[in-house]
This record gives C-alpha cells, structure tokens and sequence, in this order.
C-alpha cells in the first residue's frame, strides 16, 4: 500500500473509530449514539473500502459514545460508555455474535484498554484517568486513578475546549503510546486535534510527543475540519496508518466522517504523519466514499424479511413499527406528538438525491424527510388527501389528489434541497418550496448528529414503502 492520504474511508457521520486487525482483515466501529442497531461493525481488506457485517448492540442500549475496538487472548471486546457508566461486550469473532453488555460501573466517558507487561488490563478514561481491570476485562478491579496530564497547546489557539478524550493505547517496540483529542470536537474549524505521549508503563511516567499534534487543522481554508480521535493501525507489510474522523470543510450537516492518513516512525522511537498537513484526498478523486456494500447508486427494494444495517432508528429497533419483505416495507403509523424515531439512512455526500414510493392506509400520513432530530426536520409527506410539504415549525399547502399513493423525491443540491412529487411515477412536479439546510447541525442543535434521511408514518394507519433510492449526484 503506497505511502499517501485517504479520506474519507467511510462518508457519513461515523464518529470516534476505533480499529482493529485480525491477519488480513480490519474491523472498526465507532460512535452510535442512540441509533439501534448500535456500534455496527465495518470489516475492510484494505482500510479503503469497507462493509458492514454486523452490530454489538441489536437492541437499544442508551446513548453510545466513542468505543474501544479489542482483541485479548483471543476474545473480542467492545468497551464503551453509555447511560452515565461505562459497559462492554464480548465475542468470538468481529462480526459477532456479541454477548448482552456488562455494565462495568464506572464512570467517565472514551474507555481506552490495554494489557501491561506484567499482563494485568486496565481501562485508560478522558481526562487522564485509569482504573485496572479483572483478569477477564468485565470488571473493574480497582480504583479509579489519575496518570496523564495531556499535552498542552498554546494559549492563543482558537479551540472550542481542553476535553481531554478518547484515549487509545498502542504498544510497540516496548513503548506505550497514549494518543489522545484535545481542543474539543466540534465548535471552530481549528478546535480539534490529536496529541500523544509516551511510557515504558500503560501508568506513566509520559513524555510527550515532540510531533504534536499529531493531526490538527490549522486554517479554515483546509479540506478537512476538526481533525482529531486518532486510532492507529499497522497492516501485515509493516505500515502503519492512523484513522481518525473530522468534518468536510462548510458541511458540519454531514457529521463527523472517518479519514485515514499514514504514519511513520522516526529514529528516536516516535510517530507523525507520513503526507502533508495540508488536505487529503480520496483515492478515485470524489468528496466522500460510499461503502462498498452500497454504491453510488443504492436501491433497497424491500425484498428481504430484515432491513439491512444501512438502516437504523433512534432509541429503538427498527423492527418495532418498520417490517421489510415481499418487495415493500411497512411502518405503523405513530402520533406525530409521539416523537417516535424515522428509519433513518445515513447519507455521505454533499449532493444527492433520495426517492421512494409511498402509499397510505387509513388516515396516516408516509414521509421522506431530511432529519437531525425531533426538533429539526423537513421533508414531504402522502396523505389521504395529497401530497404536502412539511417543516418541524410548519406544515405547507396540500397538493391535492385522493390516489393515496403518490411519488416522493428530495435532492440536496450542497445544503440547498428541493422537492418533488409524482402521481405516476413519470411526471415530475417540484414543490414550490425550497429549503437551505446548512445550518442543521451540531454547533446549532448539539447531539454532534447529521443530517440524515428519513421514512416515517404518522397519524393512524399504516404506510407502504416501495423502492427507496439514494443517488450521488455529480457537482
């Protein structure tokens, strides 16, 4: 693998990766949030195209924050925080299947492990702290204690805070490296960034990297913002790489997408980026990789009894209203005040479209919409009485007709979104309203979501979908 920057490896909001290798297959999860299935699992050959083949967490399992991917004496585990505690799974293998999760009962957020050289496990917390684990990494064993003072930038950098988080520990040539983010992960442009340190003992005492940071945004004029949560990873030639996530430049809508970059190592025993500080650039030359069990034009017709892990809710499982097979998914209606969540498709592009058919039983009401949460929405909706236009603060004119049955297709054009309707499927009428969406994210609503795609049922009743699309679309 030649020695150059790749990003992102996975476009989309996936936060906070963490990435391990067995042989000659990796395997990364990263930041879930409330979306179920949770802590899905990525498997790539190469640390370029990747594919999901399963998830820790089937069911709804809190708010899941920045996890640690760990393989020990053969056994597989998944530590992260969750619910003001810290849990962890296990498995014989990646891709599962994952046991229920054991709550560690701890607290402190970014669980970091490793396994010292007298082989005693400790779990490595934000803000510098270490607790020591049992002998089979699902309890604690311990005390919680203080070992790391982070690397300090100067004081006239602008950052969104210290937050020292997401610790990972990396072993080699009898060093342990603490790598960490400081500068806080959303906020300005130049807030976020990864710094590291270095011990004979996963304790300490640590000597800073003369490197640091290790990745960080310097301008706003860069490709790439908040740079920072690095994992490192070697692969079987030798080489060594760091993943870690960041933000398109002007598109904080797209959430935090996954990058990869490489690393070298220097005579005095120390790691930095091999390529320059400038900017990177994805391999075929586009704005954002899709992952390779899609492609840049995705079809889902419903065919198979399970939905596929391209699609998630918030809070809970999908299979609670939205039944797939048969060529057609059908969601129960909810009451709109209900806030129940939209299945929801994490979309990866700065332009795209998204289309789907729609028909209605009884009076409920079929969506596809753009959601950031249950407070910031739009889309389209089918109802008995025809189609119509909707925002979280308001509902539009209704485009009459009593088909029940009706077309639905939104294109982000770079923030700008417009709408379109067909009765046939033929004849397209666009919507005469037009939406910027540039402001739906993290620094305006907090959540550190993205904008995703929706299909929902509200009211009473029940709404088929039929041949959902989503399709990149050239600049």
């Amino acid at each position: 693998m030649e020695k150059r920057q790749y990003a992102p490896v996975i476009a989309g909001n996936y936060a906070d990766p963490s990435v391990i290798r067995v042989g000659a297959d990796y395997y990364m999860t990263h930041s879930s949030y409330k979306l179920t299935p949770g802590l899905i699992i990525w498997h790539s050959r190469d640390l370029l195209n990747w594919s999901r083949v399963g998830a820790a967490l089937p069911r709804y399992e809190g708010d899941v924050w920045a996890p640690d991917f760990v393989e020990h004496n053969g056994v597989y585990y998944i530590y992260y925080p969750a619910g003001r505690t810290n849990w962890v799974v296990t498995a014989p293998s990646p891709a599962g299947p994952w046991s229920k999760p054991i709550n560690l009962g701890i607290k402190g957020i970014d669980p970091g492990h490793t396994a010292g050289p007298d082989g005693k496990r400790y779990l490595h917390m934000s803000g510098g702290d270490c607790v020591e684990l049992t002998a089979d990494g699902l309890a604690i064993a311990g005390e919680i204690r203080h070992v790391y003072d982070g690397w300090r930038y100067p004081d006239d950098w602008v950052v969104e805070a210290y937050s020292l988080e997401g610790p990972k520990i990396t072993l080699h040539d009898d060093y342990y490296y603490l790598t960490v983010a400081v500068g806080g992960t959303a906020g300005p442009p130049t807030s976020h960034m990864a710094v590291s340190s270095r011990s004979r003992t996963p304790s300490g005492p640590w000597e800073h990297s003369p490197y640091n940071p290790i990745v960080h945004t310097e301008s706003r004029s860069e490709p790439w913002w908040s740079k920072g949560h690095v994992s490192l990873i070697d692969s079987p030639d030798g080489q060594w790489w760091m993943v870690y996530h960041a933000y398109a430049n002007g598109f904080h809508s797209l959430g935090r997408q996954t990058l990869l970059e490489p690393v070298e190592w220097t005579p005095d025993g120390w790691f930095r980026a091999a390529g320059s500080r400038q900017g990177i650039d994805h391999p075929d030359g586009v704005e954002g990789a899709i992952p390779a069990d899609e492609a840049a034009s995705f079809l889902d017709t419903f065919d198979d009894s399970e939905l596929g892990l391209h699609w998630q809710c918030e809070g809970v499982e999908p299979a609670v209203r939205f039944r797939s097979g048969n060529h057609e998914l059908v969601a129960e209606a909810a009451a709109e005040e209900a806030t129940a969540s939209p299945l929801l498709y994490m979309a990866g592009s700065k332009r795209y479209s998204a289309e789907v058919e729609v028909v209605v039983e009884g009076p409920a009401e079929g969506r596809l919409l753009l959601y950031y949460n249950d407070a910031a929405y739009l889309g389209m909706g089918v109802n008995e009485y025809g189609v119509r236009h909707f925002r979280s603060f308001k509902g539009y004119g209704t485009m009459p007709n009593d088909q029940r049955r009706a077309f639905l297709r939104l294109v982000n054009d770079a923030h700008i979104v417009s709408f379109y309707y067909s009765f046939d499927g033929l004849e397209w009428v666009r919507y005469d309203k037009v939406v910027d969406v540039s402001g739906f994210h993290h620094n305006t609503f907090g959540g550190f979501q993205s904008l995703r795609i929706g299909l929902d049922a509200v009211g009473k009743g029940k709404v088929i979908f039929r041949n959902f699309s989503y399709n990149v679309l050239s600049s």
